[in-house]
């Protein structure tokens, strides 16, 4: 039987007989502020320093001399750290809950970090942008020193993991190719934004042409929004305030040059500069749910491309849509994938 299925049934045991126990031995769960020397002076005025919400495994507090892997997880686009971590009602993921069952299951302890990534355009691709800040680098540098100086965590790359869904998926590929020697452990959840659109629709930027300030992007559609997002992430403009980006079209016409910027950061289309950096993580997991029309078969070329260049992976299409079984997953699937990855097993008694 193989460690993840080891953990798996562990976890049905643990449901079936300790569920009491499970509940006692919770871990803590506190939202601090990370500075982001890296964020400061973005065009859009989003504050530099995030919120961010850590989760500390019931042994943190007992034993004073244990040190920890940490997981950084990565939400997706319009979300934030308060809802995936049940502290803004009722959402289609709870963290704690998920990591709880887990250690109850036999995963090895670790900490969980998610910084707040929702920005006045509702998420920041996790990218690098003078609208928006340089993400990249404050996932990478600024979050992960402030997390390992300020907790007791295990300060090396083979002992830090980076995860994330939807947005976060997209983010968890993109900082893995462009920030290598960091982390080592990485699992996309139905990450969106791979493949790259060299011919894109006027139709789909009608409704974001007419958004005028920054105060009207709260209040257009869901598409729209990511129109917007992914033009601020992606062909930002310092000269065009308020929203400082370029659209693709523009006076109805396709400009050739903001097709060219977007389409070169989608990770199939960066993929092959990448692979040197791809090769250094120890190990890889990609997937989605067979309802995701749009994700799902760019996953599968996603999947195409690693085995293409060799790179080992784990890949899977599973029964499911975009949102309803991210929870489960996390259980059964992403935490026991760290737990085996991040060499928690090797420092459970330290």
């Amino acid at each position: 039987m193989s460690k993840c299925s080891a953990y798996r049934l562990m976890f049905l045991l643990a449901i079936l007989a300790c569920g009491p126990a499970a509940a006692a031995e919770a871990g803590h769960y506190e939202r601090v502020v990370a500075p982001g020397p890296s964020l400061a002076g973005n065009l859009a005025g989003d504050a530099p320093d995030r919120d961010v919400s850590v989760y500390l495994p019931p042994g943190y507090a007992k034993q004073s001399a244990r040190r920890y892997p940490v997981l950084y997880l990565l939400h997706g686009f319009t979300d934030n750290d308060a809802q995936w971590f049940g502290r803004a009602g009722k959402h289609f993921v709870n963290v704690p809950g998920a990591v709880d069952a887990a250690f109850a299951a036999g995963v090895p302890e670790m900490i969980v970090v998610m910084p707040n990534g929702f920005t006045k355009f509702q998420g920041s691709m996790y990218s690098n942008s003078v609208t928006n800040g340089d993400w990249e680098t404050f996932i990478s540098q600024d979050l992960v020193k402030f997390i390992d100086t300020k907790y007791r965590t295990l300060a090396r790359p083979e002992n830090r993991g980076l995860a994330g869904h939807s947005m976060g998926g997209y983010g968890t590929l993109r900082i893995a190719m462009k920030k290598p020697g960091v982390f080592s452990a990485l699992y996309a959840l139905s990450p969106c934004c791979l493949a790259p659109n060299l011919q894109p629709d006027a139709r789909m930027f009608e409704a974001a042409a007419r958004i005028k300030s920054l105060d009207d992007v709260a209040a257009a559609d869901f598409f729209t929004k990511a129109m917007l997002a992914s033009a601020a992430a992606w062909s930002p403009n310092p000269r065009k305030p308020p929203l400082f980006i370029d659209l693709p079209w523009q006076d109805g016409k396709l400009v050739p040059e903001v097709v060219a910027s977007q389409v070169a950061n989608a990770p199939l289309a960066m993929f092959s500069a990448h692979v040197p950096a791809l090769k250094t993580y120890r190990a890889i997991v990609i997937d989605a749910g067979d309802q995701d029309g749009f994700i799902a078969p760019t996953v599968v070329k996603t999947h195409e491309m690693l085995d293409l260049y060799g790179i080992a992976h784990g890949f899977e299409i599973y029964p499911g849509d975009h949102l309803n079984r991210i929870h489960e997953r996390l259980v059964s699937k992403v935490l026991p994938f760290f737990g085996e990855n991040l060499g928690g097993k090797q420092n459970r008694a330290k």
